[in-house]
């Protein structure tokens, strides 16, 4: 890994940064604080005492504000104006995901079910002791934020849909089980990504899949051109369902999963190459002309992974029929990878989950976050040749 050469980093400040507690904390104070006087700046329209046409309003001092986060607690001095128009968004955004990972935290420690790692976390979190009426007091806004988020009318139409689960650990009846976190995500007409939902299901099933489409519908969710997923089966059927005169693309990546796991040792490599080969084809024809190819060269040696690559290839290359600039995006899953890995690292924290309730809680703050990320940030694709 490579550095800028410009950022040189003194052993005195190596040593801070690797053994002194409070120095995390003392750098994200000064970041945060930077960061509302930036805001401020950007809302008044002028620097402190600057002298311009454009200035909006005037600063008014600074108020105290505590936000508790991972390296501590962290004191900060809220800038204001005069006529109290400003808000920093810091508070809301930044510790929405914040509060629900303590609150986790907080759930599995009175309900009994913590660790003393996971007990030594949470006083670290909190920075203080909590009460069962403190824990409500928060459960009571967070969740009032996430309810209206999940429940929110969806008013663009939205041609593509990705769709992927992952699993997470939570108590349930005494016992601990691997439940399913379903996440659809979707890219809007205007080309923004959205989270449009998530939910927290015993199983995958198509009955599972369906209610999820349906409160999607009820919502106002039009427009699908093609969904995007693996090949579970219970979600193709609820796609075929639900979704009628969309296309359905299985997953590149999990198809080249599935492949592997058939694929002896020996060939696994070189038939992974040749089936990169077809994916990566400039256009349909090339594709399937390269398909043939492949299947005369590997047709006598491996029958077995012909077989199923001939069988369900065809859905692997549903994204041929769409603009050529969306493809590598639309192909794949790969769109809440990283929102995935950010949803298994707040869980690695929590480990266990002491309810339903509390995942949805986390899981949803996350997305929240997410989302307002997603759409207020640069275009994802530029939608103007879709027909």
């Amino acid at each position: 890994m490579t550095y800028p050469k410009d950022i040189k980093i003194t052993a005195p400040e190596q040593f801070a940064l690797l053994n002194d507690p409070d120095f995390l904390n003392q750098a994200v104070t000064r970041f945060l604080q930077q960061f509302m006087e930036a805001e401020i700046t950007s809302f008044l329209q002028a620097e402190p005492y600057q002298r311009t046409t454009q200035r909006t309003g005037y600063r008014n001092g600074y108020k105290p504000r505590i936000l508790k986060t991972r390296v501590g607690r962290i004191e900060l001095s809220a800038p204001q104006d005069r006529e109290g128009r400003f808000s920093s968004e810091l508070f809301s955004r930044f510790q929405r995901s914040e509060k629900a990972l303590i609150l986790a935290l907080q759930e599995a420690y009175l309900q009994g079910v913590s660790t003393r790692k996971v007990t030594k976390i949470t006083e670290q979190l909190c920075g203080t002791s909590f009460s069962k009426s403190h824990i409500s007091d928060l459960c009571q806004d967070l969740d009032a934020d996430i309810k209206a988020w999940r429940e929110r009318p969806l008013e663009q139409a939205y041609p593509y849909l990705i769709i992927d689960a992952t699993y997470l650990h939570i108590r349930s009846r005494g016992q601990v089980a691997s439940e399913g976190v379903l996440i659809v995500s979707g890219i809007a007409q205007s080309g923004h990504r959205d989270i449009l939902s998530l939910d927290v299901a015993h199983t995958e099933t198509e009955a599972t899949y369906t209610s999820l489409f349906k409160d999607l519908k009820k919502r106002g969710l039009k427009g699908v051109h093609l969904v995007i997923s693996d090949h579970h089966e219970g979600l193709q059927n609820a796609i075929k369902r639900h979704f009628q005169g969309a296309s359905w693309q299985h997953c590149q990546t999990h198809f080249h999963r599935n492949i592997k796991g058939i694929t002896p040792p020996k060939y696994q490599r070189e038939v992974a190459e040749a089936l990169k080969d077809v994916f990566n084809a400039p256009d349909l024809a090339t594709a399937q002309h390269r398909l043939s190819d492949m299947m005369d060269t590997y047709e006598k040696i491996l029958p077995n992974v012909m077989d199923k690559i001939d069988q369900d290839i065809i859905h692997c290359l549903a994204c041929f029929h769409f603009p050529k600039k969306h493809r590598r995006r639309i192909r794949t899953t790969n769109l809440l990878e990283r929102l995935n890995r950010e949803i298994k690292r707040r869980a690695d924290v929590v480990q266990i989950f002491p309810n339903q309730k509390a995942c949805e809680r986390l899981i949803g703050a996350l997305c929240m976050e997410w989302s307002e990320e997603w759409i207020t940030g640069r275009r994802y694709l530029d939608m103007t040749d879709l027909k």
